[in-house]
């Protein structure tokens, strides 16, 4: 995009080149065994990405949303379930820890998160609330010094590698009283209960967490009583921004491997790219790529500005990822019967994109923000 910094061009090469030889060659065993790329991700920690929005203060990059999506959108091209392993740990814990953690915390906390040496994730779902999550009832009841947390948190992508989980609990009757903990690996009463099989992303890890009377001293609890819902609020806009980024990269990826393969598959004679309904598909594939492109990275900009709207945060979360499926179902008609395989890429990018169809939000719920927010401003005036 033309107005990306040079820092930011150059967190683009360096994450294109890395993706290029450490996610793509890989990409595929890892979803046919669904096993964690755990070597690659260390390395992002090396190149300074684990930390991308955190404090330069402990170990992070201090940068912003568009520099967080630059890193989806080229992890996304070449291997969708690494990078979403790489957003649980970056934006859903690192940045959540490093925009509301106390000075003590993010001291313990992020240099081992940024560098690697640490894996992240965070706990909001639960089996019965999931787009519900302001409904959750794991409960966090104070017990002198420390608090006894009870309950169960579903779809946790790096479950089970995780070493610290970022935490919302319940902390009172009112709906919207949400406090959120730091919770360490091997803290008595925490434990990974179950391993989850998916359909897409399956190189990364996707399991549930338990919490039975787990006991977490009070200073890992983040922020006063009852805060975590704006902190939540506040962090979903970021995720919702920054995961539209892999769905960018997954449907420039499908385009890119449509113009390769109309070069060099022949039918009747010629190669299918002198077919003019081929040309229209692949047409079309770019109109909505570069649609897609200059959306996302408006709403980027607008955010690290101080222009912020979650309103335009949804609506990027909305369309990019049904756009990418769309185009990644044209990618696989276009393949024929060699997209439908596995010998080719798409099939796999096209499962991989559904998950964000649904994750960080589903299209339903995107389609209440937006249409609450627009008809509330209308009755104001």
């Amino acid at each position: 995009m033309w107005f990306f910094t040079q820092e930011e061009k150059e967190i683009q090469k360096v994450c294109r080149d890395f993706a290029q030889k450490e996610l793509a060659p890989y990409a595929e065993k890892h979803d046919h065994d669904e096993t964690f790329n755990l070597k690659a991700f260390r390395h992002m920690g090396d190149l300074g990405l684990l930390g991308i929005t955190a404090h330069p203060d402990f170990g992070g990059a201090g940068l912003g949303a568009t520099a967080a999506t630059i890193v989806m959108e080229e992890f996304g091209k070449a291997c969708a379930g690494s990078t979403l392993s790489y957003l649980a740990h970056s934006i859903l814990c690192v940045n959540n820890l490093n925009n509301n953690g106390s000075q003590e915390q993010k001291q313990k906390y992020l240099p081992a998160l940024c560098s690697g040496e640490k894996i992240g994730c965070m706990g909001m779902s639960e089996p019965e609330y999931g787009s519900d999550a302001v409904g959750m009832q794991t409960k966090a009841v104070k017990e002198g010094d420390s608090y006894s947390i009870t309950g169960n948190k579903m779809w946790i992508t790096n479950a089970q590698y995780a070493d610290i989980v970022y935490l919302y609990t319940r902390t009172g009757p009112g709906k919207k009283e949400l406090t959120s903990f730091i919770v360490e690996k091997g803290t008595p009463g925490f434990s990974v209960s179950k391993e989850i099989h998916k359909m897409g992303m399956r190189s990364s890890p996707t399991g549930e967490l338990s919490f039975d009377k787990c006991k977490v001293p009070a200073a890992n609890r983040v922020g006063a009583e009852g805060d975590s819902i704006v902190h939540m609020m506040k962090n979903l806009e970021m995720e919702r921004i920054t995961i539209s980024g892999i769905s960018l990269g997954i449907a420039q990826a499908c385009l890119d491997q449509s113009v390769k393969y109309a070069g060099e598959r022949k039918q009747f004679g010629k190669t299918l790219a002198h077919f003019q309904m081929i040309q229209k598909m692949i047409a079309e594939m770019y109109a909505e790529t570069e649609a897609m492109r200059r959306l996302l990275y408006t709403v980027c900009y607008e955010y690290d500005h101080g222009h912020r709207s979650n309103t335009l945060a949804s609506a990027v979360k909305l369309q990019l990822p049904k756009m990418a499926t769309k185009i990644a179902l044209d990618a696989i008609q276009l393949h024929g019967g060699y997209g439908y395989s596995r010998e080719f890429p798409v099939e796999r990018m096209m499962r991989d994109n559904k998950l964000n169809e649904i994750g960080a939000g589903t299209n339903e719920v995107m389609i209440m923000i937006i249409a609450k927010n627009l008809l509330n401003d209308a009755l104001r005036h």
